[in-house]
């Protein structure tokens, strides 16, 4: 019996003990100014921080404003129990919470339960998508990061807990009408199937505040080359170098932009798994291939999957740094390891990075589990199989961005996998998936987590359709008709040819303004295309629909959440509404401040809801007050090392505005080193009340790729 008593005290201890150690509060150390970090349990080798190897931007966070930590820490909540992380955030009533990865139907995360999971995105917002990032943005102005390499589970706001603070109203659903189905909770719990984890607090004191630091913490955001916002054609995969030169001028021939060609599958000697060596009877003059379209002011992007084949030079050299699975029957790489770097890195270098090649489509990194590596796949490294999907795309993305920054070219392609860290990566997200408003509210999610997405055209039903989307791409981060299976051209709808032609040549124009925003990217950290709910005055919240009851399809009433999810922000003061096919009209919120047709320079309106009827030729574009627009005349490509253009400045409303003009030699990593400029242009009140531009000396020895005589247009009648 005593025995027994001894037992079980012991137990009682170990309890106790285990318990309290469990509960203790997380200790937090601000690493960044307005960022804090503290370990839960044993976080493990791998992460996603590490994984992306980014190196926090310090000279652009010191500049934010001041804030202290944002939420009360003895409410943030810590156990490790069983080998697994449980996680618990506070949250207020009507608190919004945004991220949490690339969504694609829904904008206010709260509510929800995801697993976070890198995959090709299946249609449901559940957590399985390109880039399951484990960051969420509150709307009160603060942001949390998860740094752990695994699946995590999310609860936005869904689960009640026994000892809530803030438990949910008591009542009665046979006899109350307000009874929810999903009662109010007041936390963010989140389950880490490991040992431990990096946790990070973001403070404000706005969400683009909270944004700006998570994006400066991972180096700040890519600068593309200038090439890279231009107009792009990914031709059928089994083209050869003939046919595509051919291509480039078609694109002459219809004067439509190009500056970079997409070559897909069939430029390898074997593709699905791959060799990424030149198939010699399609390319057989690869360098030579290459020289003739830099001749025409053309760069190659190369389609590629990482996995290889065992009839490539490659495969005997990496085959003992590879996984124990193979992905169409090619081998995976471990870049955990040095080794298969240092091989992918020579093997590329040699077939593509010295002979010309502008960067790559890294495609098939994500999912889905019927053809990817499962997860009871082992690697040499250690490194399970569920931490290795969750960081490939991060590796290949780093790896890769990192051999074109050693020969001082700046490079921009497509990724299918990405996760937290992304934000300097010379990357665009892309996939298969083909729903026109999905894609804008993924435009518009991107913002939140340090990703560029775009909503790339591959093929339409109707020429009003072809128009529509043409207009979003040409919107978005990478303008690109990917016509890898069928073949399509810009005017393959001859009936609309001249609206495409339009609206390629609208952002060719509008290419100052746009490197400029993609510039406050790399220095500040504000995301190029931006979210409403980033922006300053913009005042609507997510809205709540009661559901209709059903017995069969809705027998709880679940509500329905309305978000504004189909308009976004083009850097500090282009609004963009993107039309669908079959609308002849649409509602655009308007946030605080006089707001004013892009195209006419009218007042539209301010604070409120209008709804537009565009032409099929335009897609309907908003201005703030006081807003400068740069530009330049329409032109095929994107202006090279040494152009000078003629600038014309636009100017909106009737307010005073200024903007900070940016320029480099658009092509190297120069302007790391000082190499670029900042040219202040204004619009100012005269004594007489007219409005008057001007622009400030531009910088000695710096480059400027402008005339310094400025074209100034007061839209506003």
């Amino acid at each position: 019996m005593q025995h027994q008593r001894r037992l079980f005290l012991t137990f009682l201890l170990f309890t106790v003990f285990h318990y309290s150690r469990a509960q203790a509060p997380p200790q937090w150390q601000e690493v960044q100014p307005g960022i804090w970090k503290a370990t839960a349990g044993k976080p493990e080798k791998i992460s996603l921080l590490g994984a992306a190897g980014a190196k926090p931007n310090l000279t652009a966070l010191v500049t934010l404003p001041k804030a202290p930590f944002p939420l009360a820490k003895t409410d943030i909540s810590v156990r490790v129990i069983d080998g697994k992380t449980y996680l618990r955030f506070p949250l207020e009533e009507g608190e919004q919470l945004f991220g949490l990865g690339l969504n694609f139907q829904t904008v206010n995360q709260r509510g929800r339960i995801m697993e976070l999971h890198v995959d090709h995105y299946g249609s449901k917002d559940n957590g399985r998508t390109h880039a399951p990032v484990p960051f969420y943005v509150s709307s009160k102005g603060y942001g949390v990061l998860v740094d752990a390499a695994r699946y995590i589970t999310v609860y936005a706001g869904t689960a009640v807990r026994t000892d809530a603070k803030h438990p949910p109203v008591l009542r009665d659903r046979n006899t109350d009408k307000k009874w929810e189905a999903q009662p109010y909770s007041d936390a963010v719990e989140m389950l880490v199937p490991a040992e431990g984890a990096t946790l990070y607090v973001f403070a404000g004191p706005t969400p683009m505040n909270v944004v700006q630091r998570y994006n400066l913490m991972n180096g700040g955001g890519y600068l593309p080359p200038k090439w890279g916002l231009g107009f792009t054609q990914r031709v059928p995969t089994l083209y050869s170098q003939d046919d595509i030169l051919k291509e480039v001028q078609s694109f002459e021939e219809h004067n439509f932009p190009l500056d970079f060609i997409g070559v897909e599958p069939g430029w390898h000697s074997m593709a699905y798994p791959c060799t990424f060596e030149w198939e010699k009877t399609r390319f057989p003059d690869p360098k030579g291939f290459l020289k003739k379209l830099a001749d025409k002011g053309i760069s190659a992007n190369l389609w590629m999957n990482p996995y290889v084949s065992p009839v490539g030079t490659l495969y005997p050299k990496i085959k003992p740094f590879t996984g124990s699975h193979t992905v169409w029957n090619g081998i995976v790489p471990d870049f955990t390891l040095p080794q298969a770097r240092q091989l992918f890195k020579e093997h590329f270098m040699s077939q593509h990075l010295n002979i010309g090649v502008g960067g790559y489509k890294i495609d098939e990194v994500d999912g889905y589990d019927n053809w990817i590596w499962p997860d009871v796949a082992t690697f040499p490294s250690g490194t399970s199989a569920e931490q290795m999907r969750q960081t490939y795309g991060l590796m290949v993305q780093q790896m890769t961005g990192s051999w074109f920054r050693e020969i001082n070219k700046r490079t921009y392609g497509l990724v299918r996998a990405s996760n937290a860290g992304a934000s300097s990566f010379p990357y665009v997200i892309y996939n298969d998936y083909y729903s026109h408003k999905d894609f804008i509210t993924a435009l518009v999610n991107s913002s939140f987590i340090g990703v560029l997405w775009t909503p790339e055209v591959r093929a339409s039903k109707t020429a009003e359709e072809w128009v529509r989307r043409m207009q979003s791409v040409c919107f978005s981060p990478m303008a690109m008709l990917n016509a890898w299976a069928d073949g399509t051209k810009p005017w393959s709808f001859p009936e609309v040819e001249q609206a495409v032609s339009d609206v390629a040549n609208l952002r060719m124009q509008l290419l100052p303004y746009l490197y400029s925003t993609f510039a406050q990217y790399r220095f500040e950290g504000k995301p190029p295309f931006r979210a409403m709910n980033l922006v300053e005055g913009f005042g609507f919240k997510s809205v709540t629909v009661a559901g209709t009851f059903d017995a069969t399809a809705n027998p709880y009433a679940m509500s329905i959440k309305k978000d504004i999810k189909d308009q976004y922000m083009m850097g500090d003061y282009l609004l963009v509404a993107p039309m669908f096919a079959g609308e002849k009209s649409r509602e655009v919120y308007l946030p605080q401040g006089k707001w004013y047709d892009f195209y006419t320079g009218k007042e539209v309106g301010e604070n409120q809801v209008i709804t537009v009827t565009p032409a099929l030729d335009k897609i309907p574009l908003f201005v703030k007050d006081g807003a400068l627009i740069p530009m330049v005349p329409p032109h095929r490509q994107a202006p090279k090392a040494g152009e000078t253009l003629p600038l014309t400045v636009r100017h909106y409303g009737t307010a005073s505005g200024s903007f900070q003009l940016y320029d480099d030699d658009g092509t190297t990593f120069d302007f790391e080193k000082g190499s670029y400029s900042f040219t202040q242009l204004t619009v100012s009140k005269t004594a007489d009340g007219k409005l008057k531009g001007d622009m400030a000396a531009p910088a000695n020895g710096k480059p400027f790729g402008y005339s310094k005589e400025i074209k100034w247009e007061f839209m506003t009648p």
